[in-house]
């Protein structure tokens, strides 16, 4: 099959550090290009990949100096997208909503992933709009603002099944990855680990729109003899810093979409203390690969019963639910009834393999 993926332009695909969507963006292609597909990326000139890859930004716009404005190059790209149509059998887009205005120029089936939070109130002129469009959730818990869309699917990120290997946990300190933002709660994780006496090692970055929260809110907490601060690490470090980890805290103060970092984490073996908000419910199966919390409270008492975690088996759900493969798989999948269902064509047969994406993330077997 001839597969276009179309990924946003503000970090390259694969990002060098923050940057989960076209982190996404490469796994499925990699993966889909594994299984024998013919894979075309459009994405920013610094992109790397197997793919054959058509750019619109000579580099990655989140930190490119003197970029002006960030939306011009994904309307070129997205005029480009249309024009060439007719040479993919499917076409894949990454690209929030931007791509919705296409729909009677493009030349082939189409589907757009939804990767970003979906409450904010304009966002239902949208979907109120584009009705029609076939989306994507990555979660059950992010489609909920809009349940006027057209959901196809619910597809849960995925990992490649040998990115990370599982550790020890013998570093003894918990973990905080990802950004210093209002909704992530750097300060919740920060206050866990003082109560338990534990040491918190932070790898995060700092946007400049929450430069003011962290100076104000955060920065003068990691005074603390507890508190050691990295800044953003790589994907090579994840490994070692998840790894090593006594877990992983996920305090987050608002409906994640998905959280890629706990994916992340179960691939490390490690277990996850994160808030009963979001996703989280779907990810993490509370007493097997973590615990769900409410409260601080709630948090320092589940530190007490980390040790009940077996490692092993938070490594092997993830490789049983979480991979790139079986992600990839999905989308093949939901591609699949989508050209059947352009060409008017009977998909009933084709139905019984397409995944009960809302319930699959909750089914436990003995493994």
């Amino acid at each position: 099959m001839k597969i276009a993926q179309v990924a946003p332009l503000y970090e390259s695909v694969p990002p060098n550090l923050y940057g989960g969507t076209e982190r996404i963006v490469y796994y499925l292609t990699e993966e889909l290009i594994n299984m024998g597909h013919e894979v075309t990326l459009f994405a920013s000139g610094d992109s790397c990949s197997r793919a054959k890859l058509i750019a619109h930004a000579e580099e990655a716009l989140r930190l490119k100096v003197g970029c002006e404005d960030a939306l011009a190059p994904h309307i070129a790209q997205l005029k480009d997208v249309a024009d060439m149509s007719g040479e993919f059998d499917f076409i894949h887009f990454h690209t929030d909503y931007l791509n919705f205005l296409l729909e009677e120029q493009l030349k082939a089936p189409h589907l757009t992933t939804l990767h970003g939070k979906l409450t904010i109130p304009e966002l239902q002129i949208v979907y109120n709009k584009f009705s029609q469009q076939p989306v994507v959730s990555i979660s059950n818990h992010q489609r909920r603002p809009v349940a006027q869309a057209n959901f196809v699917a619910t597809v849960y990120h995925g990992l490649p099944k040998n990115l990370f290997k599982q550790g020890s946990g013998d570093g003894g300190y918990f973990a905080f990855l990802g950004r210093i933002s209002p909704e992530k709660r750097c300060d919740r994780a920060i206050k866990i680990a003082l109560a338990t006496n534990t040491p918190i090692v932070i790898a995060a970055k700092i946007d400049k729109a929450d430069k003011n929260y962290f100076e104000t809110e955060i920065k003068h907490l990691f005074d603390h003899p507890l508190v050691t601060y990295i800044g953003e690490i790589n994907e090579i470090e994840k490994e070692e810093f998840l790894g090593n980890a006594k877990a992983l805290l996920f305090p987050i103060d608002w409906p994640e979409p998905f959280g890629l970092v706990m994916l992340e984490a179960m691939a490390c073996g490690t277990p996850i203390i994160a808030w009963n908000m979001g996703s989280v419910p779907e990810i993490i199966e509370d007493g097997k690969t973590g615990f769900i919390v409410n409260t601080i409270d709630e948090a320092i008492n589940a530190v007490e019963k980390l040790p009940s975690i077996n490692r092993e088996l938070v490594r092997r759900i993830f490789e049983k639910k979480l991979t790139a493969t079986r992600m990839a798989t999905d989308y093949l999948a939901i591609y699949e009834e989508i050209i059947l269902k352009d060409k008017g064509e009977d998909f009933s047969e084709n139905r019984e393999n397409i995944i009960d994406f809302r319930t699959s993330i909750h089914r436990t077997k003995a493994i």
